[in-house]
């Protein structure tokens, strides 16, 4: 295939552009940051704004799929960046989608679009969106969904649940940054633990490449690992295979959520720089159990190339050449 990719420079799209050059396809990646030749030697590149919808390149060819990685995934941002980022550029595209002649159109959106406060377990593709969000992002990943409907072309929908593996620059990076300050705590106030799902980025990767080649899968698909884990356990281990100093102070989830939010709200009242230490969203992700039905992703896609065991090992080494 000829695919564009939206979000090139980013943990996701960057790992699409390597998988999809890999398989042998025609790939042109763009993203707000510079995009390294180097690493991307037989793709073509180009640093584009969505934001700004007058910057687009032209391309060598036309696409026959477009896969919109792009976005604001950081859990704490202003929210005109997010409804920039998120909803405008999404715009940006499906419009540059309509000039190229409607290719295939995947979109990258987010599991989030359905959480509330508390567990979730076995959501699947037909669970009720909003009206009420968890934060910005997850909103303007909905509306997005919303832009994206409108789309005269061929367009399918993936929801990625956590997407961890080499490159992450969101989930566990923060995990092992307050690790290393000594800032997690056991979080306590639950009868079980929380459990959630994954998505390893080479399994997202390739599911995305797939769901490109086939213009009739169409709607929602939740892309998961498809074997849900215990949430802190999981990140209790990586913090120790990293030779980390484990977390000794318990804190309950009340408390928890509590000192988050006032730490949210401060921030933005003051409009201090930065994100605050802990957010809402990220003492949930720690606390609430979140799980998803595979049935169609299964059944429609196969089941995931790198299981989760697997995926945390390759992670493990890799950072480990970091710290």
């Amino acid at each position: 295939m000829r695919l564009l990719v939206t979000g090139a420079s980013g943990f996701v799209g960057g790992r699409l552009v390597e998988r999809a050059q890999e398989a042998g396809h025609e790939t042109f990646g763009i993203g707000r940051r510079q995009l390294d030749r180097d690493d991307y030697a037989s793709v073509d590149l180009g640093r584009v704004d969505l934001g700004d919808p007058t910057g687009l390149p032209e391309l060598p060819w036309q696409p026959d799929a477009v896969i919109h990685c792009a976005a604001r995934a950081t859990p704490y941002a202003p929210r005109k960046a997010y409804d920039r980022d998120n909803v405008t550029a999404t715009r940006t595209v499906v419009e540059w989608c309509r000039r190229l002649g409607n290719p295939r159109l995947v979109h990258v959106s987010s599991s989030s679009v359905l959480y509330r406060d508390g567990d979730q377990l076995d959501l699947t593709e037909e669970s009720p969106v909003g009206p009420t969000f968890a934060n910005d992002y997850a909103r303007t990943k909905a509306e997005s969904e919303a832009v994206v409907r409108e789309y005269d072309g061929s367009w399918v929908v993936a929801r990625p649940r956590a997407v961890f593996g080499p490159g992450d620059t969101v989930l566990f990076p923060r995990i092992i940054a307050a690790a290393k300050a000594g800032r997690v705590p056991r979080l306590t106030g639950r009868a079980e633990p929380a459990v959630g799902d994954l998505i390893y980025v080479d399994n997202l990767a390739a599911y995305l490449i797939e769901l490109a080649a086939r213009p009739e899968l169409g709607g929602v698909y939740h892309l998961t690992n498809a074997e849900p884990v215990e949430i802190q356990a999981m990140l209790l281990e990586v913090i120790d295979r990293l030779g980390l100093q484990p977390p000794t102070r318990e804190v309950s989830l009340t408390t928890a959520m509590r000192a988050a939010t006032v730490l949210e709200r401060a921030w933005r009242l003051l409009h201090l720089p930065g994100e605050p230490p802990i957010t809402p969203y990220g003492v949930g992700v720690l606390s609430w159990s979140k799980t998803f039905v595979p049935d169609k992703m299964l059944r429609d896609l196969g089941k995931p190339q790198v299981s989760v065991a697997e995926g945390v090992d390759r992670f493990v080494a890799w950072q480990r050449e970091r710290l």
